[in-house]
């Protein structure tokens, strides 16, 4: 999405502020910025719903910053005057470090003003420590918000400003009840906003319930929230046993830059970034068998380019907001189409083009036609490919001469995470030859030579990887499929 016509100077925000981001190379707003910030900065309530990676941040950032530091009735006295709730740790830092950009100019009277993060998996004493010393925005993960609440640590009765950021993933996370426990703590009369890629019902019951006649604003048509136009979308049938391969052809494709990849599970995420970093592929991992600074630093790798290639599980990956990603693979597709919207709209962000490859397994067919059905992909049958195909190559632009390996392999991966349990229905193994390119279905054709699965039926794991059998019997020659 590029942006309108107006600066942020025009549209009335402060020159401390507007200062700040200019230094960021950030002159002029977004669709999501420039609707929202004239209702926001009015003190207006507001939803604001616009795909990931659209610049929600300072959509309501920049009108709390600004609001905060300009209300003559009420100076900074380090007692918290705004509050950003958020789902993840990942999201938590994130939204902290904009701000806190954001914020660095910014003064009021004689104090300067403060930003600080509160989330689980870090000691608590910092994050008290903080608090204590006085903060005037804090943004935090509700686990932990309500523990340091409970303590008297985290003072919510000074509250003019509340913020729910990615409401549609707290609701996918359960975190709900916890929200309701926070807004019981807060003042009546405050300015509220809410953001979100996606409104299910709960999400608009909540906001009923704690908003006053709020304004929602769509940066762009409803249906185009389920689709990215500045994203190219591929989706092959792939056996689980080649994905691998596949995976090592992409990302040795022309133009590919910052990649993230896809897994359901925790275990098939580090299985995967273990597999690359053995063909010689600079890869971190992000899941919830790390430790918080395990994830924290993988995290900082993948920012500053000393990898280029992150695996993660879609719980871990929220919050994950990098404007140059070029590539995102779908190694396991996901749980339902809002997964889905989250995890290709970590590419094509912020006016950029992206690319999102989805390897779809024989047994993930029924779920992969009903996200298919949902989000109007017209792609419900994948052609079937291989690391050999020839189209496979074609589509992504991948080098004829690339291989399943790059430069000098490590001499050992990453240490593993411990494994994690994961049930898969029975194989389904419908043939259909249909592919797709750009959305439109093209005629295709198999490949010969393709692998054959070498486990049996309801006995893989979804990366492919065997369990353990229940018994054995002779291996019959395996036919290429057709």
């Amino acid at each position: 999405m590029t942006h309108l016509n107006k600066t942020f100077a025009e549209l009335g925000v402060r020159d401390e502020i507007v200062r700040a981001l200019d230094e960021e190379g950030k002159t002029h707003p977004f669709a999501i910025q420039e609707l929202t910030m004239p209702l926001a900065l009015a003190g207006d309530d507001l939803i604001g719903q616009a795909r990931t990676g659209m610049g929600k941040t300072l959509a309501f950032g920049v009108p709390m910053l600004q609001r905060i530091t300009t209300d003559a009735e009420r100076t900074l006295s380090g007692i918290p005057r705004a509050l950003v709730v958020v789902p993840t740790r990942e999201l938590c830092l994130q939204v902290y470090s904009d701000l806190a950009s954001a914020a660095k100019y910014l003064t009021a009277g004689d104090r300067k003003l403060t930003v600080t993060s509160i989330y689980g998996g870090r000691p608590y004493e910092p994050q008290i420590e903080a608090l204590q010393k006085g903060v005037d925005v804090v943004v935090g993960t509700p686990g932990r918000l309500l523990d340091l609440a409970q303590q008297g640590h985290l003072q919510l009765g000074g509250l003019s400003m509340l913020v729910l950021d990615e409401a549609d993933e707290m609701l996918d996370l359960g975190f709900l009840p916890d929200i309701e426990r926070i807004l019981k703590q807060i003042p009546a009369s405050r300015q509220s906003m809410l953001f979100s890629a996606t409104m299910p019902d709960p999400i608009i019951t909540l906001a009923r319930t704690f908003m006053n006649q709020p304004t929602h604003i769509r940066a762009e048509a409803p249906h185009s929230a389920a689709t990215h136009d500045t994203t190219e979308q591929f989706a092959y049938r792939a056996h689980a046993l080649d994905k691998v391969e596949m995976v090592s052809r992409i990302l040795q494709a022309e133009g590919r830059g910052a990649t993230m990849i896809f897994t359901r599970t925790k275990r098939t995420a580090q299985k995967v970034a273990d597999e690359l970093a053995e063909r010689g592929f600079k890869v971190g991992a992000v899941h919830g068998d790390l430790g918080q600074g395990a994830r924290e630093k993988a995290l900082k790798s993948f920012r500053t380019g000393e990898v280029d290639v992150l695996v993660a599980t879609d719980v871990a990956a929220r919050g994950i907001d990098i404007d140059d990603i070029t590539h995102v693979i779908n190694f396991q597709i996901p749980e339902d189409e809002q997964a889905y919207v989250h995890r290709i709209g970590r590419t094509g962000r912020a006016g950029k083009t992206g690319i999102a490859v989805t390897l779809v397994d024989w047994d993930e067919l029924p779920r992969w036609s009903m996200i298919d059905k949902a989000l109007s992909l017209n792609t419900p049958d994948p052609a079937e490919t291989y690391s050999n195909s020839p189209h496979f190559y074609e589509e992504l632009n991948i080098p004829a001469d690339a291989t399943g390996s790059v430069g000098d392999r490590p001499k050992s991966a990453a240490k593993r995470a411990p494994a994690e349990s994961d049930e898969r229905p029975a194989r389904n193994r419908t043939r259909n030859r249909r592919r797709t390119r750009g959305g439109q279905t093209v005629s295709g054709h198999p490949e010969s030579g393709a692998p054959e699965p070498a486990t049996e039926a309801g006995e893989e794991a979804a990366d492919g990887a065997p369990k353990r059998r229940r018994r054995r019997r002779p291996r019959k020659a395996a036919a290429s499929p057709s």
